[in-house]
């Protein structure tokens, strides 16, 4: 049963990853987000699950992982900061259901974020699950990167190490300290490196939540992929909105200055409108028949009481007025012309501006319908059903951060 659901999952993830067309442009720009992708993609399918631990320099980040291995395979020394390069080692496991598990060592994170950021990155969006090493109480520094990390969406553990340099008391009161220190909704748990308990918990986690975290993360890198095509799309599009708004702000303006018949002008104006929707429409991928972009109109103006008086009432009252001009021309020898001009004038920067606020509300409420999708990785990651809330309850964090922080408003016209 487990084996059919992340097959079934990864199949999902495959599929939704082949109905992302990417330009050549896009390839190019996401080229390292794209291969970084396809490799957790590819890990997926195989079923091999990134364990890493995390720390500071001179935690004992190596020697927890040797421990693990009961072999001194990543090297240690006396000297913080031994660790200078990622490396990894497969750790073979008994009973265990996923293909392989591969333990990850690194250099410090306040060593490695100076020196080389972009590979910290690279590296941290590759692990599954996260052993936060710890040789004491937090400081301020580890707190800072454990908050980091709960944002972008990582499973953690902290791993109390070093413990043989503290009596009893001492060691309850340090662990007490972290607990309080740590979010409490999360229930980080926090495990003593002492003999095999460190062994046994992982152990027990990955047999049986090693899929789950291993889809969790794929599906996360895939939105996080998705996000930054869909940010940089955005962009893109802001600029042919503003110039398909602002050519339909003319031709409206031209025409309801020049115009003096009343139905003409608002059935004018009204067809322009439906016009300007479609092609915005047509801008953010969304193909609305006739009608949908009439009820848009309807709603926007109904909604927007500035942009309903202004489309009708404002306009109705100054054609009004300028008909009355056009008849009393022949009998005051063309004096009443002389407002004509100004009227149009005011007519037209009327109609530029409620164009625009027009332009901007349906771009914002076509984008709102063309997001809706049943095969975006966060709906994927919504629809899984997480029998553990406490395993798994970083995965909210992740999404209210992500639903928060990526409402793309800002890229809209």
């Amino acid at each position: 049963m487990k084996k059919m659901k992340i097959n079934k999952n990864y199949l999902h993830l495959k599929n939704w990853w082949g109905t992302v067309d990417l330009t050549n442009y896009e390839k190019s720009f996401f080229n390292k987000e794209i291969i970084s992708f396809n490799q957790q993609l590819f890990r997926f399918k195989e079923k091999k699950i990134r364990i890493g631990a995390y720390g500071k320099s001179g935690v004992g980040k190596s020697s927890v992982l040797n421990s693990l291995l009961k072999k001194n395979i990543f090297k240690t020394d006396i000297i913080n900061g031994t660790t200078r390069e990622i490396q990894a080692e497969p750790w073979t496991l008994k009973d265990q259901t996923l293909s392989s598990v591969e333990l990850i060592d690194s250099p410090g994170f306040d060593f490695c974020n100076i020196k080389f950021p972009d590979k910290v990155c690279s590296y941290i969006n590759h692990l599954d699950l996260i052993l936060f090493i710890v040789s004491g109480d937090l400081n301020r520094n580890e707190l800072n990167e454990i908050s980091s990390l709960i944002k972008y969406g990582k499973k953690i553990i902290v791993i109390l190490n070093k413990i043989d340099l503290f009596n009893k008391n001492d060691l309850k009161e340090i662990m007490d300290n972290i607990n309080f220190k740590l979010p409490k909704d999360l229930n980080i748990p926090i495990i003593l490196n002492h003999r095999n308990n460190l062994k046994n918990y992982l152990t027990k986690i990955i047999n049986q939540h090693g899929e789950i975290l291993l889809t969790l993360n794929s599906l996360q890198l895939a939105d996080k992929l998705f996000l930054q095509i869909k940010e940089q799309r955005l962009k893109k599009r802001k600029k042919l909105a503003q110039s398909t708004i602002g050519k339909f702000s003319t031709i409206k303006a031209s025409a309801v200055a020049l115009n003096p018949f009343i139905l003409f002008d608002v059935a004018g104006s009204f067809a322009l409108d439906t016009a300007l929707i479609g092609e915005l429409s047509k801008i953010y991928g969304l193909n609305l028949k006739g009608e949908s972009t009439r009820t848009i109109f309807k709603k926007i103006s109904i909604n927007n009481l500035y942009l309903g008086v202004t489309q009708f009432g404002v306009n109705t009252s100054f054609n009004l007025i300028k008909k009355v001009i056009l008849l009393m021309a022949p009998f005051s020898n063309g004096l009443s012309l002389l407002p004509y001009g100004p009227i149009a004038i005011i007519q037209a920067i009327i109609a530029v501006y409620s164009t625009k606020i027009l332009g901007k509300l349906a771009a914002k409420e076509i984008y709102i319908r063309s997001k809706v999708s049943l095969i975006e990785p966060s709906i994927m990651i919504q629809n899984l059903t997480l029998n553990e809330p406490d395993v798994f309850n970083h995965i909210n964090i992740y999404l209210s951060n992500r639903n928060l922080n990526n409402n793309f408003v800002s890229f809209l016209p």
